[in-house]
């Protein structure tokens, strides 16, 4: 009964697309568990480079069936939109599973997003604008549209003005723009209809089933666990919960079936949208970390804001997540620093503190304590094995496994399939 669920560990954008895609051969099912269309996933196979926002990065592995879960809010346009761009590539998508009870990104959910961080100013907490909050909202309101409703007009009708409601008179009275027409939106809604059918099912009942069969299940997270609505840096965080507790609610999996849980970390920290980031760097090596990584949004399109590795939030993602193997992504980054600053404990008010703080004003005001590490300039990309590495890269990974708690199990050197060195086998 292998379950693995595979997480960001840090804030997300960290390569957990390379580790499923790794994965991908040897596993049965690839599940996305939470989320929209405001994650994404590179994936380079070959010379071939695939962006995914909403699909699980199993769609790419020909034996594997990928399968979009009840706790993922779905965009019906971008998601036949994804899947029409794959099948132009020559990518069966026709194993697609797409959960009955995963709620329906509605286009009054994305009027509704929009609207509010504009208005909010400011103080927009940085969000993609896809709907992806409001629809969580609806959906904890009791008042979302889920796939299943899409077979049923007359429930349809009744959830879409139910929901319409008092939206409109939010959009028309404070924000002074037009009310929506129910059935304006049932009518789109349903066009969606029978293009979707051919994926639907009971995807709870499938992947208990697999899990009983021994099939091999893996659980995929967008973002990444400081992104997490209950744990991480709120409210500048997503609307749902990445971190693994988040695989069990998120495909209706019990947690005594989760087998591994494996954190993906950069070798150096990024963060997409606004709050706090205590290793943010503002100078040229945060330029040149952007440059050399391609620190843009797979999603947003947005420049990632860029900074040293920080260990303290890879002991938080260990601990909250019960992580028991890390892959390590994008070492190759790093190579041609003279020295390599890590991030160990942050200063608070004159002390020194080595796990984070739960007060979101501590962690605002928390400056980085470093400890320099040795860099290297061998280049990197073809090594197939830990002992390849240079001595100091050796040093640079011993070093981060050790402060962050749990096994380093593979090491990314390149965007490639084949550019991974495989220390511990995650199967």
């Amino acid at each position: 009964m292998p379950a693995l669920v595979l997480l960001g560990a840090q804030w997300g954008d960290e390569g957990k697309g390379k580790a499923t895609d790794l994965l991908g051969g040897s596993v049965d099912y690839v599940v996305r568990y939470q989320g929209g269309n405001n994650a994404g996933h590179t994936v380079v196979v070959g010379d071939q480079k695939y962006a995914l926002h909403l699909l699980p990065s199993g769609i790419l592995s020909p034996g594997c069936t990928p399968v979009i879960g009840n706790g993922v809010v779905v965009d019906p346009s971008v998601l036949l939109s994804e899947l029409s761009g794959l099948n132009e590539r020559g990518v069966d998508t026709s194993k697609l599973l797409l959960s009955g009870n995963a709620h329906i990104i509605t286009p009054y959910n994305v009027t509704v997003d929009k609207v509010t961080e504009r208005f909010l100013g400011k103080r927009k907490i940085g969000t993609t604008g896809r709907g992806i909050g409001p629809t969580y909202a609806d959906k904890i309101n009791r008042v979302g549209i889920r796939v299943q409703d899409l077979y049923d007009e007359s429930i349809l009708t009744q959830k879409v003005e139910a929901a319409l409601d008092i939206k409109n008179q939010v959009l028309t009275k404070l924000y002074n723009r037009r009310a929506i027409a129910v059935d304006q939106v049932v009518e789109e809604l349903l066009a969606y209809a029978e293009k979707l059918r051919p994926y639907v099912a009971d995807t709870v009942l499938v992947l208990n089933q697999a899990l009983e069969d021994d099939k091999v299940v893996l659980f995929e997270g967008g973002q990444g666990t400081l992104l997490d609505i209950d744990h991480g840096t709120y409210p500048f965080v997503t609307s749902s919960n990445p971190t693994a507790g988040g695989a069990c609610t998120g495909a209706g999996v019990g947690p005594t079936k989760i087998s591994r849980v494996i954190g993906i970390l950069k070798a150096y920290t990024t963060r997409v949208g606004a709050g706090p980031f205590p290793t943010e760097l503002f100078d040229e090596d945060g330029e040149a970390l952007r440059r050399i990584g391609g620190e843009r949004g797979v999603t947003t399109g947005r420049d990632r804001r860029c900074g040293w590795f920080d260990a303290v939030i890879a002991r938080y993602a260990t601990r909250v997540n019960g992580l028991t193997d890390f892959f390590l992504t994008k070492l190759d980054v790093l190579t041609g620093w003279e020295q390599i600053p890590v991030c160990v404990a942050y200063e608070i008010d004159g002390k020194r503190v080595e796990e984070l703080p739960y007060s979101q004003t501590d962690f605002h005001h928390a400056r980085p304590v470093y400890e320099m590490l040795p860099g290297w300039n061998e280049d990197i990309s073809k090594a197939k094995s830990f002992s390849d590495l240079p001595k100091n890269a050796q040093a640079y990974v011993k070093a981060l496994e050790e402060m962050s708690g749990a096994p380093i199990s593979a090491i990314g050197v390149g965007p490639g399939r084949d550019e991974t060195i495989e220390i511990n086998s995650f199967l």
